[in-house]
């Protein structure tokens, strides 16, 4: 791959950036993460997970199942707009669209 070869897509994380962390000690997944923003984006490190293994592999020689996967988190629930522009005390949270849907006898109204 070239060094200007885009890595991560969701952060715009090249390789070249990569190669620099990896080369100042970074030897996880979770080390590049945290110095780059690598694998922080809407996919949560699905499409770059492996080219980031890679890369360590390349770089440092460890093989591919020594290096640990990254540290997966809780997605966070959004809240309505209207939560945080009231002041309201109640939270109201949106967990997926079904949640706003009424059913009757099992079908959409």
């Amino acid at each position: 791959m070239d060094k200007s070869t885009i890595i991560c897509r969701c952060e715009e994380i090249s390789l070249e950036e990569i190669e620099k962390v990896i080369s100042n000690g970074a030897r996880t997944f979770d080390d590049i993460k945290r110095l780059t923003r690598c694998g922080m984006g809407p996919c949560q490190s699905k499409i770059c997970n492996c080219l980031v293994a890679a890369a360590i592999n390349e770089k440092t020689g460890t093989p591919f199942h020594e290096i640990p996967l990254p540290r997966m988190r809780m997605p966070i629930s959004p809240i309505k707009l209207d939560t945080l522009a009231t002041n309201s005390t109640t939270f109201s949270s949106v967990k997926s669209v079904l949640d706003e849907v009424e059913l009757e006898d099992g079908k959409v109204r």
